[in-house]
């Protein structure tokens, strides 16, 4: 008689989800289970606005179980202190769970495993959260993970497509012992997160249905699919943004990656002809894929020091520039607007937050990327440890990008996808008034014209904490000493 809880971490749905149906499999008894673990309740950690999608989603999820006459289960505690207690109070003999890849995750399922394996529990783990399973990767690559993105897509055009989606269950088995009252989703203030929204409400609702209904909105023009490349999208535009901004759901599982891969590939075959990899959406899933794989083994991926894929870099250390730069006081209003959009909204534009990353590390403030990291950390949405320091090693030029004199201009970049500077105006609403000639440079402005636009600089709006032609010269020097050193 099995009586089994399938744990859900990530993968938030209930359509290709294997582990949901691994639980279901000739159980009498079903718990469908989630553990909110201290690590990850830390305002510290996770923001405000990642843990509201995190908690619309567990409420979505929620409601799907109750239509299959179930319920989420959320539990507070570590989880290799509650579980074996439910196991012993539900008399559980399957736990079922996707793989997660993470180092803090795989510390943490290899001591449930140990726990449950002498309480009789018997495990069974799925790959669900990414297209391909990494150890096959790494196998089919002879022992070691593709070391770039060239070689990566080489494999997986070898290996074929991924398996197949699975479906979403048509019922579920009973849940007994557990009343309406016990383990409820609880709220932000009882976690300890303000109660209200910051700002404006969230413009990304966290939950299956609604990721579902954003992928199939996107996919829903072809042209659009068809004629998609990343680099060209604008990073100021904000109702609606240029990019998917499918980033939550896929951190969250809430659309599963090979749904997303399925229903792309079938827009695909309707089209003559398509953007390719690296640009393309396609293209898009193997970079996840990727560094996925490649963070999976490498030692200490999300740090410099130990990282043998990261150059070493003698990053200064200041902390008051630091706060400027992630409280949006650098005083160049381009930086400024995105990480006011960052903290605001818990999402970014990928080349906006190219060029914040950029300002930080090497372009203007030579501050380090784990510092960088550890921000956006806190405040995205789709903070996805791999991808995330994937991403920072990038901008910063010490992995996987080299061409370190390229450098995003705070002034002129954004300058050309908006030139009369309505991203500005609407994330910093104290420039507004600006003329456009001004709005990327507010301390030229005549002192008649800062008084006019109600904005003295200095005094109500910071100047600028760096010369960013001094700057920049500066550290493409210190860039070139750094890269003289055998990586």
């Amino acid at each position: 008689m099995t009586h089994a809880i399938v744990w859900f971490r990530k993968g938030l749905r209930l359509h290709d989800n294997p582990a949901l149906l691994a639980a279901c499999e000739g159980a009498r008894r079903l718990y469908p289970v989630f553990v909110l673990d201290p690590w990850f309740v830390n305002p510290e950690r996770v923001g405000l606005n990642r843990m509201r999608f995190l908690l619309e989603s567990l409420q979505d999820l929620d409601r799907s179980l109750r239509a299959l006459s179930s319920r989420l289960l959320v539990v507070r505690g570590k989880p290799v202190e509650v579980l074996p207690g439910l196991w012993r109070q539900w008399q559980i003999n399957r736990l079922t769970f996707e793989r997660d890849t993470e180092p803090y995750a795989l510390t943490r399922d290899g001591q449930v495993h140990d726990l449950a394996q002498p309480a009789g529990v018997e495990v069974i783990v799925c790959t669900s959260h990414t297209l391909y399973d990494p150890d096959q990767l790494i196998k089919a690559n002879r022992g070691r993970a593709p070391q770039t993105y060239q070689s990566f897509c080489k494999l997986v055009a070898r290996l074929g497509p991924p398996l197949e989606t699975v479906a979403s269950p048509a019922s579920l088995p009973s849940l007994a012992e557990v009343t309406e009252a016990q383990y409820p989703i609880p709220s932000l203030s009882e976690l300890g997160y303000p109660a209200q929204p910051e700002a404006e409400p969230s413009l990304y609702q966290g939950g299956e249905h609604e990721g579902l209904r954003r992928l199939a909105s996107y996919l829903s023009d072809p042209a659009r699919v068809a004629s998609f490349s990343k680099p060209d999208t604008d990073p100021t535009a904000f109702e609606p943004p240029a990019t998917t901004a499918l980033g939550p759901y896929l951190k969250f599982g809430c659309i599963s990656v090979r749904t997303f891969y399925t229903q792309l590939q079938a827009v695909y075959a309707q089209l003559k002809s398509h953007t390719q990899p690296p640009v393309s959406l396609l293209g898009q899933l193997y970079w996840r894929e990727f560094f996925y794989t490649l963070a999976y083994v490498t030692p200490n991926y999300d740090q410099m020091v130990g990282n043998p894929l990261c150059r070493q870099i003698a990053w200064d250390d200041n902390e008051p520039a630091l706060r400027a730069w992630a409280e949006a006081r650098t005083g160049y209003p381009w930086i400024d607007a995105a990480m006011t959009q960052l903290r605001r909204e818990g999402w970014l534009h990928h080349l906006s937050r190219h060029a914040v990353a950029c300002f930080l590390t090497r372009g203007d403030l030579w501050l380090s990327w784990e510092k960088g990291q550890a921000v956006f950390n806190q405040l995205l949405i789709d903070a996805d440890w791999s991808i995330n320091a994937s991403n920072w090693m990038w901008l910063s030029a010490s992995a996987f990008f080299h061409a370190y004199h390229r450098v995003y201009s705070p002034i002129t970049f954004a300058k050309g996808y908006d030139p009369e500077g309505h991203y500005i105006r609407h994330y910093l609403p104290v420039l507004k008034q600006f003329p456009k000639q001004y709005i990327y440079e507010p301390w030229k402005a005549p002192l008649a014209v800062q008084q006019q636009a109600d904005c003295l600089i200095g005094q109500d709006y910071p100047r600028p904490i760096v010369a960013h032609i001094e700057a920049k010269e500066r550290n493409l020097g210190r860039m070139r000493a750094a890269y003289a050193v055998a990586p």
